[in-house]
């Protein structure tokens, strides 16, 4: 029996030899200079123009995760980088292959996380129990809460208070960060010590606010730390310390079995 072809179908973007359109929009007239990156960001996510509160809200959160030093994605980038300098994609590729549940990818796991405990539409909860029972649950199965703690920002992560009131001062302050506040509580009363809120973590909870499906808000950090590797990789072509922490990296690794180290 032959097999019934599916449609094959996109609503994003068309072209023929005179006109694009992008959700339909025209590229030319109608986005090229009139929108920002981060604003076709969030067209090409969610199919239409944010609202002026939406954009702040949005642009805040990519930017936050655009750049945050010398860390391993950004290594590997540079690293890649040195033995590959004719492929930037490469590079960038790499320092982007290490986003996940430890590094920038921890968004998604908060919104998942939030959106299973508070499920879209739900009305009068009660966020105390739900963070209790949240907190317990992954306690019970000995994971680790996405979204709290940070290795270097302690008391607090700077970045997240300053998103939580971008969010409240552009009306995107509602359950799920309430959520997430008290969830980061219970985690801190569980575990007896600190565990903050980390930007990670307030991103995830504002993603939620605006609605987005769980499973894309890794992809902010995705569109975001590309920027920031670019930076790191045109560095990297001016002043390399790639090589240089190879060869210390191999000194130190290797001293112990090395004749007359």
């Amino acid at each position: 029996m032959a097999r019934k072809n599916k449609p094959i179908r996109s609503d994003i973007a068309w072209s023929t030899p005179d006109r694009i359109e992008v959700h339909g929009k025209s590229l030319p007239d109608e986005i090229l200079g009139h929108i920002n990156l981060g604003d076709m960001a969030f067209l090409q996510i969610v199919g239409r123009m944010p609202t002026p509160q939406e954009s702040n809200v949005f642009n805040a959160i990519a930017v936050t995760l655009v750049e945050h030093g010398i860390t391993p994605s950004a290594l590997v980038a540079r690293l890649t980088y040195a033995g590959a300098p004719e492929s930037l994609q490469a590079a960038v590729a790499a320092g982007l292959c290490g986003l996940g549940s430890v590094f920038v990818g921890s968004t998604e796991g908060t919104a998942r996380m939030l959106y299973e405990a508070l499920p879209p539409g739900t009305q009068g909860a009660d966020l105390e129990r739900i963070a209790r029972e949240t907190v317990a649950a992954f306690r019970a199965r000995g994971q680790i809460i996405p979204g709290l703690g940070h290795p270097l920002h302690k008391p607090v992560d700077p970045r997240a208070p300053r998103l939580f009131q971008i969010a409240a001062d552009n009306g995107f302050s509602g359950d799920y960060i309430r959520l997430e506040q008290l969830i980061c509580a219970e985690a801190e009363r569980a575990a007896g010590k600190s565990l903050p809120v980390n930007a990670t973590g307030a991103i995830g909870a504002i993603s939620c606010e605006l609605g987005l499906p769980w499973k894309i808000v890794r992809g902010i950090g995705v569109l975001a730390r590309a920027i920031g590797l670019v930076g790191h990789i045109l560095e990297e072509s001016q002043t390399p310390m790639a090589v240089e922490i190879w060869q210390r990296v191999e000194d130190e690794a290797t001293a112990h079995i090395r004749p007359g180290a």
